[in-house]
């Protein structure tokens, strides 16, 4: 018999050293496991079956077989099958805690959900008593959590303004150049070789000291070639892989070397360029509140499913040697 203490510091789902146990111990995977059902956890009261277990990772099982093959398919198994009953473990603490708290879903809310997932192609059977079951411990799950966390949070300037000063890179606004290209398109395959020989030229003429503008009236095939080639504001990353790599190292004046891209044989010039700019705060307010409100759902979720697993009695069972994980 092993025991493994779920001190405070036990991180979510479960610690490391359990991870590794139920791992080492859990041979061969449950998947291949006898036939015959069997207890394979049990949570305070409540047991969770081996039965459980694999219809929860049914449908994970049936992706990794399509996926994967021998030893990596063997321990990619084991872990979906750790994460099953993990998860497994944490819905029936909720659960429980629901019941404690005199959490209740009404009949009619639990058809009303199936009536609506009915509609939305979902094929449940409303008359089936394990659909009804599902439905409802869904509905009990998300109102215990609303309950106990959606209620107690508050979002104030201060935490959004961190934030913000925290994660600025998420909005910011991308570099944007001013560019004029001279394009050189082949009319047929045979013709590349003549769009670069036109190319050279164009590029010679601007290594004399050319203006741009008059070598793109004179050489460029493109539509804007009477404007000097003028292309106008374009943002970082809009532009073609090979055109961003040539041009992005480029200062406003610059001239790129010769480039072949899909559109043609081109040179471009940096006319000018704005360097990356963030998005104000006052334009991203709403949408920092419902990333630090997610942020701090998620946050005391865990911590509460760390309570419930601190103060619960959690014995894990195991076939291959008779062994057992316990709280």
């Amino acid at each position: 018999m092993k025991q493994v203490s779920f001190g405070s510091d036990w991180p979510v789902p479960l610690t490391l050293s359990l991870v590794l146990l139920i791992l080492s111990f859990w041979s061969p995977p449950l998947c291949e496991a006898h036939l015959q059902d069997r207890i394979v956890a049990i949570v305070n009261s409540e047991l969770i079956m081996l039965s459980d277990v694999k219809r929860e990772f049914e449908t994970e099982q049936e992706r990794l077989s399509r996926e994967l093959r021998g030893s990596d398919l063997a321990q990619r198994l084991k872990t979906a099958e750790y994460m099953a009953l993990t998860k497994l473990i944490e819905r029936r603490l909720q659960l429980q805690e629901a019941k404690a708290k005199r959490v209740e879903v009404s009949d009619l809310e639990v058809k009303q959900a199936l009536e609506q997932m009915k509609r939305q192609g979902n094929p449940l059977d409303i008359a089936n008593p394990e659909h009804v079951r599902s439905v409802r411990d869904q509905l009990l799950l998300m109102r215990v959590v609303d309950q106990h966390i959606r209620g107690n949070i508050t979002v104030g300037d201060s935490e959004l303004k961190r934030y913000y000063q925290e994660h600025r890179n998420r909005f910011a606004l991308p570099e944007e150049y001013h560019l004029s290209q001279i394009i050189m398109q082949p009319r047929s395959p045979d013709g590349l070789a003549d769009a670069l020989l036109k190319a050279r030229r164009a590029m010679d003429e601007l290594k004399r000291g050319e203006k741009f503008e008059d070598v793109a009236m004179q050489y460029s095939d493109g539509a804007n070639a009477l404007q000097g080639g003028r292309l106008g504001w374009v943002r970082q990353g809009e532009l073609l892989p090979v055109i961003e790599q040539a041009v992005t190292h480029l200062v406003p004046g610059g001239i790129s070397d010769i480039i072949e891209s899909p559109e043609g044989i081109q040179i471009i010039r940096m006319d000018d360029r704005k360097p990356k700019q963030f998005r104000p705060y006052e334009d991203v307010r709403r949408e920092l509140q419902e990333l630090v409100y997610r942020q701090k759902s998620e946050d005391m979720y865990q911590s509460w499913l760390v309570e419930l697993k601190n103060k619960a009695y959690i014995e894990i069972k195991f076939q291959h040697d008779g062994g057992t994980a316990r709280r």
